[in-house]
């Protein structure tokens, strides 16, 4: 076995490692999720005037089980990134390593921010919009499982789709990325963010402005912040080279 295969090895041996730590950890937190799944369920309906209807013996079963999911996703998030950035580790320099654990709070704290606007903002939005739609034609009847599919769907997804900045800033300080690719693939980014949106909200014009608005503002943000990391990583490097002169 050369020195080659050695290292794919060891690689391989040690992803696989990362990810049994991050499954075993989801595990954990879908155990305690579902332990206080009751009262996350309360929260949740704590605004519907009527209750929500049971079709079969399985569907509150299903629910539950989506529900602490979800809390599990959220609590694993920041260890997921420690896993990763643990990976990452052995190829970065000192100040590399440090800079980018940095970005594991923010990565969390961008993973909640999502799934809040999903939820407080373009849930009640949505959910207000398809009741007025209906109107009195239809009598308004939610089941358990419809309610919360649909709420899941237009909640999770932004909790990964607010991650963005998080991403951007990391694989610019890697050096993958730079301001210049970001700002010169803006339209295509633009492109890829509208079809996004209007795939994972319902078919009408005020969903998805609610949704591609914020996605675009989080995409220039994402520049913006990228110019910030990629000046102090060239001005790191230039001293570092200055310095290895003298």
């Amino acid at each position: 076995m050369d020195l080659t295969e050695k290292n794919v090895i060891e690689h391989l041996g040690e992803l696989r490692k990362r990810i049994i730590i991050t499954m075993v950890f989801f595990l954990v937190s879908l155990l305690v999720s579902f332990i206080f799944v009751q009262d996350i369920h309360d929260f949740l309906v704590k605004d519907l005037h009527d209750k929500l209807a049971i079709l079969g013996p399985g569907d509150i079963l299903w629910v539950y089980m989506a529900i602490a999911g979800v809390s599990a996703i959220t609590l694993t998030i920041p260890i997921a990134a420690f896993q990763v950035w643990l990976f990452v580790k052995p190829g970065l320099r000192k100040e590399e390593q440090r800079v980018t654990l940095t970005f594991i709070p923010g990565i969390f704290i961008l993973f909640i921010l999502g799934i809040a606007f999903g939820y407080f903002l373009l849930f009640p939005s949505v959910l207000s919009f398809l009741q007025n739609l209906a109107g009195d034609q239809f009598e308004t009847f939610f089941t358990v499982d419809k309610y919360f599919r649909f709420m899941i769907n237009l909640t999770l997804p932004f909790g990964f789709l607010f991650e963005m900045p998080a991403v951007i800033m990391f694989l610019t300080r890697l050096g993958i990325l730079n301001p210049t690719k970001l700002a010169k693939s803006r339209k295509v980014s633009y492109f890829v963010l509208i079809v996004i949106s209007v795939l994972i909200t319902p078919p009408d014009f005020i969903s998805d402005i609610l949704v591609i608005v914020p996605l675009i503002l989080l995409y220039e943000f994402s520049i913006t912040l990228s110019k910030v990391v990629y000046r102090k990583r060239f001005s790191h490097d230039e001293s570092s080279i200055q310095k290895s002169f003298i």
